[in-house]
């Protein structure tokens, strides 16, 4: 049987695709995946070695270029690709018109939540079977068990794990105890002040860590630069493909991080990860991992580094108590 996932965006969401997908190829030898996904998470797909054919969407930058031919012209290979892999089943893991009608692209029967469980209700009217699913779960939760209803399992809810390894790659020349600090988020409200980044550096050099940061834009390459002049020993990772850093990531002792994308691929990989949310709920699409926490500011306030440090060395204890 070949299945078609469609979650397309965003990193988050993708991420909390890959425990459904860790059980649907446990409990289902018989089924094959692919998926159809942002053309710029493609690389974060590609983690799960259940996965096989990777198809790419460009939805953010088609929808810039509208009237141009060759957004078209990319669409229309896009359907003929699909079409031409004769999917048995494709589960819409999104709840989005817009991935409804990517998941029309493939000419197969359409899996997803119902209309009183998809984000957006109208995209139901593109799929043959509809399944309840609540509201009130963690976006994990609430894909696990779509996966189960369209695949005939039930998957295992007191358990989690994503099946995910950092791919090859990583730091070298440097010592193995490293904190990846993840400033980078695209909303200034979700910023977490550069002095407590830089606070938590040296609290982390302090316990025989070493820093490691990196940057995508130029706000970002500022204030790793202001980490790194304040905490020397702080490691910056120029601006990289999502898979080398998914790589150094993946090999870190620790993650602390901001309301990120990268945040949740840590967790994912079970680092200890701290998440500080700022002006966002974690709610019910918040970092999941055996070994993650979110730190969540009270309105008004704020969220002290010697906090997040030792809420870090909570979980790093555990992990290390934890059997092998």
């Amino acid at each position: 049987m070949k299945v078609l996932i469609v979650k397309t965006s965003s990193m988050g969401d993708v991420i909390h695709t890959f425990p459904a997908v860790e059980d649907a190829s446990l409990a289902r030898p018989d089924v094959s995946f692919d998926w159809c996904v942002e053309e710029a998470f493609a690389g974060i797909v590609a983690l799960h070695p259940a996965i096989g054919r990777i198809h790419t969407v460009a939805i953010r930058r088609w929808r810039k270029a509208l009237f141009n031919g060759g957004t078209w012209r990319e669409a229309a290979t896009l359907r003929r690709t699909l079409r031409e892999c004769r999917y048995d089943l494709v589960i819409d893991a999104q709840g989005l018109l817009k991935s409804a009608l990517v998941a029309r692209q493939a000419g197969a029967p359409i899996a997803g939540f119902d209309r009183s469980s998809a984000r957006e209700p109208s995209a139901t009217l593109f799929y043959d079977v509809t399944y309840g699913v609540p509201r009130d779960l963690h976006a994990i939760e609430r894909t696990r068990r779509l996966f189960g209803l369209a695949l005939g399992y039930q998957p295992d809810l007191s358990t989690l794990a994503s099946g995910i390894v950092p791919p090859p790659g990583g730091l070298s020349g440097i010592p193995e105890k490293t904190a990846f600090l993840l400033h980078g988020t695209s909303r200034e409200d979700k910023k977490w002040p550069v002095d407590n980044w830089i606070g938590t550096a040296r609290l982390l050099v302090e316990r025989g860590m070493t820093p490691v940061t990196t940057w995508s834009n130029e706000r970002e390459k500022a204030v790793a630069e202001a980490i790194a002049k304040a905490v020397p020993s702080t490691v910056v990772v120029p601006k990289s493909p999502l898979a080398d850093i998914a790589a150094i990531l993946g090999r870190s002792t620790l993650v602390i991080g901001a309301d990120t994308g990268l945040t949740h691929l840590a967790s994912a990989f079970g680092l200890p990860t701290v998440a500080v949310f700022l002006a966002t709920e974690p709610g019910l699409t918040g970092p999941r991992g055996p070994y993650a926490s979110t730190l969540l500011a009270a309105a008004g306030g704020r969220i002290d580094p010697a906090e997040v440090v030792a809420e870090a060395e909570r979980l790093l204890a555990l992990k290390l108590q934890a059997p092998t």
